[in-house]
């Protein structure tokens, strides 16, 4: 299976004063495509900080990342915007969806900025509400969407642009346990449906049956659980 996700003896160092935090420290990590893998660890651990170099939203202190076999390093910030656009999909705690516009129109939206053709954008927006069973919510505003719903046109936005890597950050964190169940295991089909892989930083151990595998953070490095 091909490597969707590769970090090489990736460290973050943060000043604070006088003194240097190390957050990360020459982590390494590969995720395979059809791979839903979970990171957890106690709050302060560097969770979010490890989602935000992986996704190519802050810069590494040192070490190698490659996404869907790009490397990472040395692009400026116009090319890291448009690899996150061609490569990295995002699914936060909130599901950040823009209330003036109709489901569907959230999709065709990211569909648009990552160069989809029209018509190749609607078909894909389709058969994405339909295998996350939003078919019927397509011409509704978020206002009128549950919290589960709003989570699941979160993932289907995310998916929109075809990424290599879809990264979740606490992705059931407002959700009660059933929705939050519903919404990572249709996650997880929807990224060995298409041969994604997944990152998702999780506090929610009920949705961890759904992982291939799960990860610790601890003292900046990763650890099988």
């Amino acid at each position: 299976m091909a490597i969707k996700l590769q970090m090489d003896d990736v460290s973050r160092m943060f000043q604070d004063g006088g003194t240097t935090l190390t957050v990360l420290s020459k982590l390494s990590l590969q995720v395979k495509e059809n791979e839903l893998i979970a990171v957890m660890g106690p709050s302060g651990s560097g969770k979010s900080t490890f989602l935000s170099i992986a996704g190519a939203l802050l810069t590494p202190t040192s070490g190698e990342i490659f996404i869907g076999g790009e490397a990472v390093s040395g692009l400026n910030a116009k090319q890291l915007a448009e690899l996150r656009l061609r490569k990295i999909g995002f699914v936060f705690q909130s599901a950040n969806l823009i209330p003036y516009l109709k489901v569907e129109e959230q999709l065709l939206l990211i569909a648009k900025l990552a160069g989809l053709r029209k018509e190749e954008a609607r078909i894909r927006a389709k058969s994405l509400l339909e295998r996350l069973g939003l078919s019927h919510r397509s011409r509704f505003y978020p206002s009128r969407l549950s919290g589960g719903e709003k989570q699941r046109v979160a993932i289907a936005r995310a998916l929109m642009n075809k990424p290599d890597v879809l990264f979740a950050d606490e992705p059931t964190a407002s959700l009660d346990a059933e929705r939050g169940a519903a919404v990572v295991k249709m996650l997880a089909e929807e990224v060995r449906a298409e041969g994604r892989a997944a990152v998702m930083v999780t506090h929610d151990e009920r949705v961890l049956s759904y992982c291939d595998r799960v990860l610790y953070l601890e003292k900046g490095a990763l650890r099988e659980a």
